[in-house]
């Protein structure tokens, strides 16, 4: 498992204690499920079987190691199990925070043996990297098509042993959107041969066109593809005998009366027991885009999403379903989790280190002219894991310089933390809040108690708790027992076109040629 070894170290003495990667788990039986399935933040989901088991992964944008793969025995527990992208590229631009740009919507396919990911940076063009082994050693990014604002790429290897991509378009980078091209790849899949062809355009009917994925099926190209928006579209299906057209549409799912707003793009996965089913997500504001499951079925060489109660042909999502039918014995295949804590940009050697049975995370300079920690790199975050939730981390803050900081942090376009701070009277807890932080806000910072007696050097334990409707309440203890909860409510919000997140920072306000450091020595979500 190469491409996790070189991570690794990020995982060390981090322990998850939670449920998080199996949704559902309690009150759900053998026979039926529940949406979400994932009530986490891996927007954009494609997905494959391979033999038994069932691949997913989802736009990671800048955070770093990107590109998440998460597999499945049975379509509805998925565990992350590694990650594809090493870093962002270019490297030296992704040093910097660059929030909403990155990995956009990507696809995943299986061809000669090879694990294929196509993803988009809307700034650069399109990529390419595989593998033998989706555990294993990812090959470096390959730029397939380079240009501004080509997005959502999916390929198809056709029975005459032709390769050809579909893609959309980002209208805040390209100038044009709401419309789809298919071009002609090289059989090897690593640059495009010619200028292809609009072959849909979704204006007036289908705005905002996009996230198609192509397959083939009894003769016919499908393209599904989301339009209408992704709190408010639908989903379409476009069929033709040519790959390039012209295309037929149907509107094959939308809303209706269910509580799945969107819903938004995903992938056809059909199982070895002749099954055919719909990943897709749903945006849920602070918690960010989670993973639904639908039924699929075929009408007409039509597909049909969810449940189609009134015989139209178009499906509406369903909450509770008969869960897949799996190859017996599979459903509790033992799966080695990774770690979901991932960073703001590109990071460099001296922001971090594992050390003896816990990580140490050093003190960054904070640049002079920043007001609050939007645009700070060196944050080590993962996704909102359930809709309530408790996390727990016992960390040790050895401060060498006054002003150094570190805390536990819910971060969105607007975030609050708990910290500890170096001051001139000695270590201070803190409670921070800094609304509108994407504006450039300042922070408003809430003295809690100071560590009297205690050195620049102490342990203590932080704790976050999540209500619905994204409220959390913040507490400190001494001894892992005790917990002193603050007054403070925060409501969290979104980043950009990500999910609220919570982590860790450690911040420094001053050059010194010796930072002091955050060591994090567990960190627990129930």
């Amino acid at each position: 498992m190469a491409t996790n070894k070189k991570i690794g170290f990020l995982f060390v003495a981090i322990t998850i204690l939670q449920f998080v990667y199996f949704a559902n788990l309690f009150g759900q039986t053998t026979n039926t499920y529940t949406n979400p399935i994932i009530h986490e933040d891996f927007s954009d989901p494609d997905a494959i079987r391979v033999g038994e088991q069932y691949y997913m992964i989802a736009s990671s944008f800048t955070s770093v190691p990107g590109l998440p793969i998460l597999q499945s025995s049975d379509l509805v527990h998925w565990t992350l199990v590694g990650y594809a992208l090493n870093n962002n590229t270019p490297f030296d631009y992704y040093k910097k925070v660059q929030h909403g740009a990155g990995v956009w919507a990507p696809s995943i396919r299986y061809h000669n043996g090879e694990f294929y990911i196509y993803y988009p940076d809307p700034d650069f063009g399109i990529y390419m990297v595989k593998s033998k082994n989706i555990l294993g050693t990812w090959s470096e990014p390959i730029l397939v098509l380079g240009g501004k604002g080509l997005i959502d790429p999916c390929p198809l290897w056709d029975d005459n042993g032709k390769a050809y991509l579909v893609h959309a378009y980002a209208g805040s980078r390209a100038g044009i959107k709401s419309v789809l091209a298919m071009k002609e790849m090289s059989t090897l899949g690593t640059k495009i041969i010619n200028d292809g062809k609009l072959i849909y355009d979704g204006h007036g009917i289908d705005p905002t066109v996009e996230g198609p994925k192509l397959y083939k099926r009894n003769g016919w190209y499908y393209v599904f593809a989301p339009a209408g928006g992704v709190a408010t579209g639908w989903q379409i299906a476009l069929r033709s005998k040519n790959i390039y057209g012209p295309y037929e549409r149907k509107k094959v799912m939308e809303q209706g009366a269910s509580a799945s707003n969107g819903p938004h793009q995903g992938a056809w996965v059909q199982t070895n027991k002749g099954e055919d089913w719909f990943l897709h997500f749903q945006d849920k504001g602070a918690y960010g885009r989670i993973t639904h499951l639908q039924p699929m079925s075929w009408k007409n060489d039509w597909p049909v999403i969810g449940e189609d109660k009134d015989g139209d042909g178009i499906g509406n999502p369903v909450l509770t379903y008969t869960a897949p039918k799996i190859v017996e014995g599979a459903r509790f295949k033992k799966i080695m989790e990774t770690n979901p804590f991932q960073w703001n940009a590109n990071p460099s050697a001296n922001w971090r280190m594992a050390y003896q049975n816990s990580f140490r995370h050093y003190a960054i300079l904070q640049n002079d002219s920043a007001t609050n920690l939007w645009n700070f790199p060196a944050m080590y975050l993962r996704k909102l894991p359930a809709e309530k939730f408790t996390a727990t981390t016992k960390i040790t803050f050895n401060s060498l310089q006054k002003q150094e900081r570190a805390g536990l942090i819910l971060f969105g376009k607007s975030y609050a933390s708990i910290e500890l701070k170096n001051t001139e009277i000695g270590l201070v807890i803190n409670y921070v809040e800094c609304n509108k932080a994407d504006k450039g806000s300042q922070e408003v910072i809430k003295p809690i108690a100071a560590l009297a007696n205690i050195n620049n050097s102490t342990s203590i334990y932080f704790r976050i708790q999540m209500e619905s409707e994204a409220v959390a309440s913040f507490a400190y203890s001494m001894d892992g027992v005790y917990y002193t909860t603050l007054e403070n409510k925060f409501k969290a919000v979104p980043g950009i076109w990500v999910g609220a997140k919570i982590g860790f920072y450690c911040a420094s306000r001053q050059v010194t040629n010796d930072a002091g450091f955050l060591e994090i020595n567990s960190f627990n979500i129930q």
